[in-house]
This record gives C-alpha cells, structure tokens and sequence, in this order.
C-alpha cells in the first residue's frame, strides 16, 4: 500500500470537513495525512466545521467527513486508507480481484467482518481450518456506534474502539482477511461435496466448503419524497458525526425508540430546537431516556406522526411534512435537518432467491445457526435471531462457527 501510495502520479490537494465528535472522521483525517506524508504531490488540510460554520454554509456542507480533492467533491462518510486508493487508482481494484480468485477454496469463508463475523472467524481458525474473511468494511455497524456500555466485562467503549479491538483479535489467528469487498452473488454447491461461491462487485470471486454469512444491516430509511435528493443536505442518520453542522438550527429526529431519544438528547445540547416524530402513539425508548428528553426546555415530541415528506429549496432541507394519524391532518415543521433514527435492514438484497429470507429480509436460521441450504450458515443482525446486539452477535457468530466446523467434520475431511 506504501509503494501505491507513492507511485500516485498528478497533483492532489484535499481538504475534509469533519466534526471532533464524529466516530468516521479520524480514520479519513489520517489516512489523507499518510498519504500526504508518503507522497510530496499529496497535500491535505483538515477543516473543524463546527469552527468554520460560514465556509461549511457556503460549500452547503450539512454531513461529515466531506472530501473535496482538487476542489471538487471527493466523498462523504468514514472511509480507510484502502478504499481512498481504490478510488484513486482503479487499476489496483482489478489487480486485488484477481489475486483474490486465484485463491484456493477455504473451508470455511465468513461474510462480513462486524462481531458476528469477527466471532465466527476466530472460532474457525482456532479449529485449524482454512479460514477466510471477505468484508466490505471490518467492524460493520459498531464503526458508527459513538458509546457502547452494556458489552459484558467491558464497562464502557466506543464503536471504531471495539471495531479495531475485534480486527487484532481476529488478526492474531491464521485468517485471510479481504477488505473492501461487498458480496454480489452466491451461488451454492449442486451436490453433496462441491463448493459454494460467493462473486463480489469488484469482480473477485471466492470457494469455500461452508460458509458464514455475517453482513449485517444498514440504517432504515424513510422512503418518503425528497429523502433520497436531500442526503447528507440535511437528511443525516449519525447524530455524532453531523450534530455539530446544525449548531443554533432547527433540527427533527425520526423515531421513538432508544436510538431516536437519544439522538434527540444529544443534539438538544447543540441545535436550537429538535421535534422528535414518532409513528406510534407512544415513544418506545426506555422510561430513563424519556425522563430525561422531556425534562429538555427545546425539544418537542409528536406521536402518531407519519412522515410524508421532505421538502428543501433544491440545494438543503427546508422542512418537513407529516400526517397526524389521529386526525388526518398534513401538516409542516420549517427546519434545517432531519435525523432517520427508525431502525436496520438486513444487508441481503444479494441472496434473495438462493437462502429462504423473511419478508422483512432477514436470513431464516434455525437453533445452529444453519440456512435453507446445507453447509450455509449466518449470525448477526442479517439472520431472525431477536434483539440485534453486539453480545448477541458475538455469540451467534461462535455457534455459528462450531455448526459450521461440525457440519465439515461429518461431511468431509477438512484440509
């Protein structure tokens, strides 16, 4: 990575807005200082937005980190030394794909590098076996969870903390990890014996006797008009990253539930006044939270409001408009930025019609952690298993391992 760091020929000049409580921003902010130590025609200068409001209000920068290069937008959101030189050098992507086809089949291949996966992983390789990591980003969803405080023996952590915790933990073991790769295609074994195959977007394709799918989910969104066009211009969904670019606005939190409530406390300390909406009658976050949300002097709650819109002037968010499910009444909030707090959905949109899915899109799975399909296995947020959290996920992905383990013992000879 050094050598192809240096070998970047032309002139980069970036710049990144970023927030000092923004959990993605440390991995941009030094990763460009890397790459600007190593290469003389790299330059980079980090911008606080939370100091620079005039300029971030004229760039209409509403969501961090933001990478302009060269002037021009480069990127938003947490992305690492790797996937910053997979943008600059294209040739690189097609070199790692192949390297990673040519490798022989592993005995066991993990999808997904988050608890789930990491969990899985190490509990392969303490068996000996082949074993193989292929994640588009490791530590998944903890990467934008700011305070962790109910994983066992561990009294008080932050996200990117456990995320790099997990790696090194994984790393002590003999496992090929393969960053930067987002699952396209499984295609299963056909008879008792053959390899099951997973195709990546970057091209790579990779063999395995089993498999543990551990890709966990991603941020719900609304579905309402104007969410899409208004992305990261005033549409947010990490209050800790984006909070500080709305300081003195009007901001509204979507969703009553823990994250919701919380998100809405946090920035009630930053903006001038939050609305948090609930759909439901009643916010379902827990009595401590609500204590303290309603003892807060610039935050009103709704309840039985249905989001129907997001309005903007064509360049940031103006407003909102909700239904009151109680009378029938549109209606419309002028604000400056909206937070989606409304939950996860599973990362499977690439294994429908192979694994049996639920409507929701979740991975059916049963007591072993076992799929429709023999020697497929999935842990995590993607599978049926309730209550997605991180604990939990660790120890799917342990089960999930030992099934997959006493699957090949009974069906095979691992290498």
């Amino acid at each position: 990575m050094i050598e192809q760091i240096r070998a970047l020929k032309g002139e980069f000049s970036f710049e990144t807005y970023f927030s000092l409580s923004c959990q993605n921003c440390p991995d941009v902010v030094q990763a460009l200082n890397l790459m600007a130590v190593l290469n003389p025609n790299i330059r980079h200068v980090a911008i606080d937005g939370a100091l620079f409001q005039a300029e971030v209000d004229e760039r209409q920068i509403m969501a961090v980190p933001s990478v302009y290069l060269n002037g021009v937008n480069f990127g938003q959101g947490r992305m690492g030394l790797e996937e910053i030189l997979a943008k600059l050098d294209t040739s690189g992507i097609e070199k790692a794909a192949e390297k990673i086809s040519a490798k022989d089949a592993f005995d066991v291949l993990v999808v997904g590098g988050g608890p789930a996966g990491s969990s899985a992983a190490i509990y392969a390789a303490r068996k000996g076996i082949r074993t193989g990591v292929a994640a588009e980003r490791f530590g998944g969803q903890v990467l934008d969870t700011m305070s962790i405080e109910n994983f066992i023996s561990v009294q008080e952590t932050e996200g990117p903390k456990l995320a790099s915790a997990l790696e090194a933990h994984v790393r002590q073991y003999d496992v090929d990890i393969m960053n930067l790769q987002r699952a396209s295609r499984l295609i299963p074994a056909k008879n008792a014996g053959d390899l099951h195959e997973i195709r990546f977007e970057s091209g790579a394709s990779l063999k395995s006797k089993t498999l543990i799918l551990a890709t966990g989910a991603r941020w719900r969104e609304m579905g309402v008009p104007g969410e899409q066009q208004y992305k990261a211009k005033g549409v947010c969904f990490c209050p800790h990253c984006d909070g500080p670019l709305f300081k003195g606005k009007r901001v509204a939190v979507i969703g009553g539930g823990n994250s919701g409530v919380e998100a809405a406390i946090d920035l009630a300390g930053i903006v001038s006044h939050v609305t948090l909406l609930e759909f439901d009658s009643k916010l379902r976050a827990d009595a401590v939270l609500q204590r303290k949300l309603y003892s807060l002097p610039n935050v009103d709650v709704i309840t039985s409001a249905l989001t129907s819109e997001v309005k903007g002037d064509g360049q940031k968010v103006t407003g909102l408009a909700y239904k009151d499910r109680d009378s029938g009444e549109f209606k419309t909030i002028d604000l400056e930025g909206i937070f989606v707090q409304i939950g996860l959905l599973p990362n499977t949109d690439w294994l429908k019609g192979t694994v049996e899915l639920t409507p929701r899109g979740e991975i059916i799975v049963d007591a072993r952690g076992e799929t429709s399909l023999p020697g497929v296995f999935a842990a995590g947020d993607v599978t049926t298993v309730p209550y997605k959290q991180i604990v939990i996920a660790v120890g799917e992905g342990a089960k999930a391992s030992l099934s997959a383990f006493d699957h090949l013992i009974r069906t095979s000879a691992p290498a």
